[in-house]
């Protein structure tokens, strides 16, 4: 039973980094309405900024290295959507070609990063942290300051949409593009800063995830980028919120799986419950009728 809560308790954080990956990707899909199959990779870059700020040069206090880093992946992913992908997804009006552009920048950014900092695996510089007792769960305090970090943003990301006119707009625009246009929205302007806060989610994303896993390896956010698209299918695609339920169900699902399985399939149960999804609910576990 001990082993089980606290499989449950990281389950938790894992799902805190897979909800702020999920709501990133999901954000721009909505927007774009195709998949950017580099997301993992910047993930990676992100975090690999952050390492720069805070081991390499700077010597930044982490979570200010953190800061740093995600705002710079989220103003390096403008500069790629208006001078790589955007020109594509003008010229070709299938989405097809624009996923097929992503895929090659995805390439592109794993080989830079192999290239700059070599496949040796690194690790931030942190204080060691004992555990804390909190319930049957056993967690660090970088741990818990995820799960606040997450909480934290989904609710900004809820606000956001809900009540400002940037949110609107992005809904709006995700709803319907042509008509956005005709009302007077400035489409260009919303894609852009959704462009910067999916970039910066990735690079937060990206560098939680090297703090809870203790390690930092080029192909990380590519590992997890699979998870990342379960997420997203089974909380249903281009849902917001089912984004963020549906990171809540797999990183719960895929942590406790260690209790009854060797913790080497557990990314596993991610591809079992999304084929599952697929049969029975391909639309997403958690999709309503129209968009969030």
């Amino acid at each position: 039973m001990t082993l089980f809560w606290l499989s449950v308790g990281f389950g938790f954080v894992t799902a805190s980094v897979l909800a702020i990956s999920a709501v990133g990707l999901s954000l721009q899909f909505g927007i774009t309405n195709y998949i950017n199959f580099a997301y993992g990779d910047y993930m990676a870059l992100g975090a690999y900024f952050t390492y720069v700020l805070n081991v390499e040069f700077f010597h930044l206090e982490i979570w200010i290295a953190t800061l740093f880093g995600s705002l710079l992946m989220g103003v390096l992913a403008v500069f790629v959507n208006r001078f790589l992908l955007s020109p594509f997804a003008r010229r070709f009006n299938k989405t097809f070609y624009v996923m097929i552009v992503t895929f090659g920048l995805s390439l592109v950014i794993l080989n830079v990063v192999y290239s700059i900092w070599g496949p040796n695996v690194r690790a931030y510089s942190m204080p060691i942290e004992r555990v804390v007792h909190i319930g049957p769960f056993l967690l660090t305090k970088y741990q818990l300051i995820t799960m606040v970090i997450a909480v934290a943003l989904m609710l900004g990301i809820h606000l956001m949409l809900k009540g400002t006119r940037i949110g609107k707009s992005m809904r709006a625009i995700s709803d319907n593009t042509t008509l956005a246009m005709t009302s007077g929205i400035d489409t260009k302007r919303i894609t852009t800063i959704t462009w910067f806060l999916s970039g910066s989610m990735a690079g937060l994303a990206g560098t939680v995830l090297g703090i809870t896993e203790g390690n930092l390896t080029p192909a990380a956010g590519e590992l997890f980028l699979f998870v990342i698209f379960a997420a997203v299918i089974v909380g249903g695609v281009g849902s917001i919120y089912g984004a963020m339920a549906g990171a809540l169900l797999i990183g719960l699902a895929t942590e406790v799986s260690v209790v009854f399985i060797s913790a080497a399939y557990k990314l596993d149960v991610a591809f079992v419950i999304l084929i599952f999804a697929l049969l029975f609910r391909p639309s997403g576990l958690f999709a309503r009728p129209g968009k969030d």
